[in-house]
C-alpha cells in the first residue's frame, strides 16, 4: 500500500484503497480553496481528487443540503456540464474513513485557475456563458422552488448596530488603524435601500463561484468545482462573485472583462443591465460581515483578497450604474 505521512489522507486512503483505488502511483496535496483539503490521487486505473471538509467548516452545513447539493452536481455532470463526477459509496456521496473524516472522491479534471483579475475576454465570455447554462440547468424545473432564499438580508437597522459592535470590538483592541474603514460601513449602510437589491428574484445557485473554483483549458472553462454550498439563494450573487473574482486587480475594474462576461450569461439567461448591479451591492451586503472586523488585520489567503473586494465595492457602492452602462 502506498504510504502517505499526512496523518488524514493516510486514515482515508486506508478507507479506500481495499475497494476503490487499487495501486497508488502518487499522491500531490492541491492548495487550493478555503479551508477543505484535496488531494490528487495518481493510481494505475486513473487519476481522482480526493477532498476533506474541514470539520469546524463542516457544522455550517445542514447535511441535508450538503447531499443535495452534492447529488446536483452529479447530476449536472451526467447532462455533460463541465464539473467533476463524484464516486458514491454506497448510494452516497460522502464517505467517512476509519478516523471519522468525511470525504468526497471526485474525477480529477484538467484545467488550471486563473489568477484573480487576470482573464482574457474569451475567458470571461466562456465563464459567463457557463454559469448561465449551469443556473439554466438548475433552475429548470419549477417544482424545485422554495418559498424563501437562503440568505435573509438583516434590516439596515440590525447591521448597523452589527457595525458599531465592530467600531467597538477594534477600539477596545487599540486597532485604530482599522476603525475608518468599519465606519465607513455603517455610514453606507445607513444609506443605502434593500428594496433596490431586486430581493424577488430568486433560484438555485452555486454560491461559491470565485476563481478558486474555477478551470480553464484553452480558453474554456473545463470544470467549475466545489459545489458544496449550493443552495436556493439568488443566482445575481454567482454572477457578482464571478464578476468581482474576475474583473478586479489592482483596484481597478475591467469593464470590458465584465461586458465580455455577461455577453456569454445572457446568452443563456435572460435579465437587464440591473442584475449586475443589484448583484454586486447584495454581495457587498452579504460577506462584508464576513471579511470587515475587528480581526482582519490577521487575514491570510482567499480571505486578504475578499477583504480587497469588500473595499472596491463599498468605495463604489453608489457608482455602479456609471461605471457599468453610462
Amino acid at each position: 500500500m502506498f504510504k502517505s505521512q499526512d496523518p488524514i489522507i493516510g486514515d482515508i486512503l486506508q478507507t479506500l484503497s481495499p475497494n476503490f483505488l487499487d495501486r497508488i502511483i502518487d499522491i500531490t496535496p492541491i492548495n487550493r480553496g478555503y479551508l477543505n483539503l484535496k488531494w490528487k490521487v495518481t493510481t494505475q486505473k486513473g487519476t481522482y481528487l480526493i477532498k476533506q471538509f474541514n470539520k469546524e467548516r463542516l457544522k455550517k452545513y445542514d447535511p441535508d443540503d450538503l447531499l443535495y447539493a452534492l447529488k446536483q452536481q452529479k447530476r449536472l455532470n451526467d447532462l455533460d456540464f463541465p464539473c467533476p463526477n463524484i464516486y458514491f459509496d454506497m448510494e452516497t456521496p460522502l464517505w467517512q474513513s476509519d478516523g471519522g473524516e468525511l470525504f468526497m472522491v471526485m474525477e480529477f479534471c484538467p484545467g488550471e485557475t486563473k489568477p484573480y483579475g487576470n482573464l482574457n475576454r474569451e475567458e470571461m465570455y466562456h465563464f459567463g456563458k457557463s454559469t448561465g447554462r449551469m443556473h439554466a440547468m438548475l433552475n429548470e424545473d419549477a417544482a424545485g422552488k422554495k418559498m424563501s432564499a437562503e440568505f435573509i438580508p438583516p434590516s439596515l437597522e440590525q447591521r448597523t448596530a452589527h457595525w458599531l459592535k465592530v467600531e467597538e470590538m477594534a477600539n477596545s483592541k487599540g486597532k485604530k488603524d482599522l476603525l475608518p474603514l468599519i465606519k465607513k460601513q455603517r455610514l453606507l449602510t445607513e444609506q443605502m435601500d434593500l428594496n433596490k437589491l431586486g430581493l424577488a428574484d430568486t433560484g438555485w445557485a452555486h454560491r461559491d463561484l470565485f476563481l478558486d473554483n474555477i478551470l480553464f483549458h484553452e480558453g474554456r472553462v473545463s470544470a467549475i468545482l466545489d459545489f458544496d454550498r449550493l443552495r436556493y439563494d439568488y443566482p445575481k450573487l454567482d454572477v457578482a462573485r464571478a464578476v468581482i473574482s474576475s474583473a478586479l486587480s489592482n483596484n481597478y475594474f475591467n469593464v470590458e472583462l465584465v461586458s465580455s462576461y455577461m455577453g456569454g450569461y445572457k446568452e443563456e439567461i435572460t435579465c437587464n443591465d440591473s442584475f449586475l448591479i443589484e448583484g454586486l451591492r447584495l454581495l457587498w451586503y452579504m460577506e462584508s460581515t464576513w471579511w470587515i472586523d475587528a480581526e482582519m488585520d490577521k487575514h491570510v489567503g482567499p480571505p486578504i483578497r475578499f477583504l480587497e473586494e469588500m473595499k472596491w465595492l463599498q468605495e463604489n457602492y453608489f457608482e455602479l450604474e456609471a461605471i457599468l452602462i453610462d
